[in-house]
Formats: C-alpha cells, structure tokens, sequence
C-alpha cells in the first residue's frame, strides 16, 4: 500500500494561508528544501486540489528553463515534469495534459484504489480543501507540518471540520535556522 503524505506549512496558530489565501508569510529557504526534498526523491505521484494545481502547473513546467534557476527550481522541475499529477476538482474537466489524472467523483474510492496500485509515495501540497476533504476521509497516512514562526489572527485553517480525531505519532522533528519548525507525524489509526 502506497503512503499519502501531507506537506503544509502553518503559522504558529494553525493557518495554511491568510483570510484571501495569502501565503507570503511563508518561509521556504534552501534548508528547508533540501530537507524536504528526501520525501519528493521518495514519490512518484502529487496530489493536488484544483487551485493548488493551477498554481504549480503556471511555474513548474518551465521553471528549469528560467534565467538563473535555483538549484532547487532545477530539481523540483525535473521531478514535477516526471511524476503523475492527480487532481481532485469537480470543476476542472477533460485535462490534456501529459501524467495528469482528475478525479472528479467517488474521490474517496479513487485516491484508496490509487494508495492500493504499485509505486511509491504520494504527496500531498497545499490544497486546504483537499486535506479537509482527506483527512475526513483518513486518507493521510503521514503529516510534514512546517510551522512558521508567526500568528496570523485569522485565515484558513489547516484542522477544519473533522467529525472524528485522528490520533497521530511524532516520527522527528527539527528546527531550520529560519525558526520553522518541521514535526513530522504518522498516522497511528488508532480509534479514539
């Protein structure tokens, strides 16, 4: 069984993104992509919601090809351009786009038969909507939490909505020198 596993940064007070969907308070370093990069080399597959995807699909195809390219744009291009994107919209139809898969109905049925298929992990990024709908679902199996050192008062937040508790283990965590703080927890399906 393939793993599903979240990246989100947070504030301290557990918003994914400020009350229009402002992100600019989040800090992403080098440390902290090179941290992070050991799950991508580890997955196959991104899972994303529709607004999340459109987002990445307006940078990452092309982001190697850009004037002085970092050295993380270079491989998060390389490994966005080879895996297999799905993207959970009830909007977003008839997609065209190469290793791009919508599911659009029986989500729940669907990402279960993708976990049950042969490859390696899928990662989940952004997509507050997604997780909300995932986690009601208990579909994540392990969460990367990179909480920023800030209070934001208000916004959406990442915890919305469960009617069940999802009991969680701290697998590590680690401290950037920016001040976010990476916990890194597996969920242990107990019920609770």
């Amino acid at each position: 069984m393939r793993k599903t596993v979240l990246f989100m940064h947070t504030s301290l007070d557990n918003f994914v993104a400020g009350p229009q969907g402002e992100m600019n308070w989040i800090n992403a370093n080098d440390e902290i992509f090179t941290y992070a990069s050991q799950s991508t080399r580890a997955a196959d597959t991104a899972l994303y919601g529709r607004k999340t995807y459109e987002m990445m699909e307006s940078y990452w195809p092309t982001a190697a090809d850009q004037p002085n390219p970092s050295a993380h744009d270079l491989e998060h291009a390389e490994w966005y351009n080879r895996v297999t994107k799905v993207v959970i919209s009830t909007t977003l139809q008839g997609s065209e786009k190469p290793r791009t898969i919508i599911f659009s109905e029986r989500i729940a049925e669907q990402v279960q038969a993708l976990k049950a298929t042969a490859g390696k992990d899928i990662l989940i990024f952004g997509s507050p909507s997604t997780v909300h709908f995932l986690m009601q679902e208990n579909l994540i199996d392990e969460f990367w939490l990179f909480v920023n050192p800030i209070v934001l008062g208000k916004g959406i937040p990442l915890f919305k909505g469960l009617t069940h508790t999802i009991k969680l283990d701290l697998i590590k965590r680690i401290a950037f020198d920016s001040g976010v703080v990476c916990l890194h927890y597996k969920n242990n399906r107990e019920t609770v």
